[in-house]
């Protein structure tokens, strides 16, 4: 996507990751991993269950040199908010009757020659049922993949991590992502959404057996 957004000022970026690398390292925290490198990609973060997940994250785009989107509401650009939403890379959706979320974002992918995507799909901090499903289908459509990153708050560590090609069997490649984000903890990690929902007491405790 050709815009000019925080990611296009070098002043800004300079000074934001001298000033970052300083706190992170004063609270003791890592970077893993690598951005699957690709122009088009969907970036999903879990858990998400603090405000400071989405901090952690934009400081790791910034550590990567990668230019993140994120999906904001229409009305919020035509709000005192707006510049600041364009300028740190908000796209805006209109939510109406007759705009489907899901196309709007597989045109832009479509129409964009390099478009990275950040998306939580537990959609809030507190716990519900499960995941929403859009960035799923947006991936799908587009034909972009989806690397799952992680906010780990006990080992104090963000990983960008498994990358997944969607196969329109949302099902099974939902319990790809459920199986893999159990390896990580949350900082409210009670408020945490599984992807497919909770399993069953039978089939948890035999999870817990492997």
């Amino acid at each position: 996507m050709k815009r000019k957004t925080a990611y296009e000022n070098p002043i800004f970026c300079f000074v934001f990751k001298v000033v970052t690398n300083i706190w992170v390292g004063l609270k003791g925290w890592k970077f893993e991993g690598e951005p699957n490198g690709s122009r088009k990609l969907i970036l999903i973060g879990a858990p998400h269950t603090s405000n400071w997940d989405f901090i952690y994250m934009v400081i790791g785009s910034f550590k990567k040199n990668l230019k993140l989107f994120w999906m904001v509401k229409d009305s919020v650009f035509k709000s005192p908010l707006g510049p600041l939403a364009n300028w740190t890379g908000g796209i805006p959706i209109e939510r109406s009757a007759h705009h489907n979320m899901v196309d709007q974002m597989i045109n832009l992918f479509n129409e964009s020659e390099d478009l990275v995507l950040v998306n939580a799909p537990e959609g809030t901090r507190s716990k519900k049922d499960r995941w929403k499903t859009g960035f799923y289908y947006i991936a799908l459509g587009a034909k972009v993949p989806i690397q799952l990153c992680s906010v780990d708050y006990p080992k104090k560590t963000v990983i960008f991590g498994l990358v997944l090609e969607p196969t329109g069997d949302i099902e099974a490649d939902f319990k790809i992502i459920d199986e893999y984000y159990l390896a990580f903890e949350g900082k409210h990690h009670e408020n945490y959404t599984r992807p497919l929902g909770e399993l069953p007491k039978g089939e948890e405790q035999e999870k817990c057996k492997e």
